[in-house]
């Protein structure tokens, strides 16, 4: 869309590593976008709001699209089917290793499940919705991108890898992905340890 943004890169979680972090988003998460007034802290969310409030752009379907629906359907299934069995997942291998170890696989296990309605979509399109690029695809890749930064190949299935081999090429992720936490503490997920 290109609007000016910036990032501020932080130790994870920074809950727990940055306390002043708080201040500002009391729930100590991140992503966290202030643009104004506005202060948000889901990532489909923030992407839905973006292109709402500062588009027109094709990167959202609209309401009179035939693939409206499912391009609803794929935000949500974004964070709250794939992405947050992950985060248990991290909580106990990263964060807290040995505390609950079949949770963590089991965790795992419901993600990989997950990726069905992913890789027979993406049977017969390039694309999740109406032939094109749209956050459906920045907010469902995100997921598959975390299982790749997590060492979950599994997830890669020949249509989901064929999606995110072009998705993962695209100039705005790897100017993305190229931010990196330099500071101390550990490193978020992304970052290589």
């Amino acid at each position: 869309m290109g609007l000016d943004y910036e990032i501020e890169m932080m130790p994870f979680p920074p809950r727990f590593m940055v306390p002043e972090y708080l201040e500002i988003n009391i729930l100590g998460t991140i992503p966290y976008m202030i643009d104004g007034k506005a202060r948000m802290t889901e990532s489909v969310g923030i992407s839905q709001y973006l292109v709402d409030k500062y588009g027109p752009t094709d990167l959202k379907v609209n309401v009179d699209e035939e693939d409206y629906a499912s391009y609803l359907n794929w935000l949500t299934h974004a964070d709250a089917t794939l992405t947050f069995p992950q985060t248990v997942f991290i909580r106990y291998t990263l964060q807290e290793p040995g505390v609950a170890d079949k949770a963590a696989e089991g965790y795992k296990r419901w993600f990989l499940a997950r990726l069905k309605l992913l890789e027979s979509t993406l049977e017969d399109r390039e694309y999740l919705c109406s032939n094109r690029f749209t956050i459906a695809d920045i907010c469902v890749s995100y997921a598959i991108y975390l299982a790749k930064s997590l060492g979950i190949e599994e997830a890669f299935k020949p249509n989901i890898k064929r999606w995110t081999d072009m998705l993962f090429e695209r100039e705005a992720f790897k100017k993305i992905i190229a931010y990196k936490y330099d500071g101390e503490g550990p490193a978020g997920p992304f970052d290589e340890k």
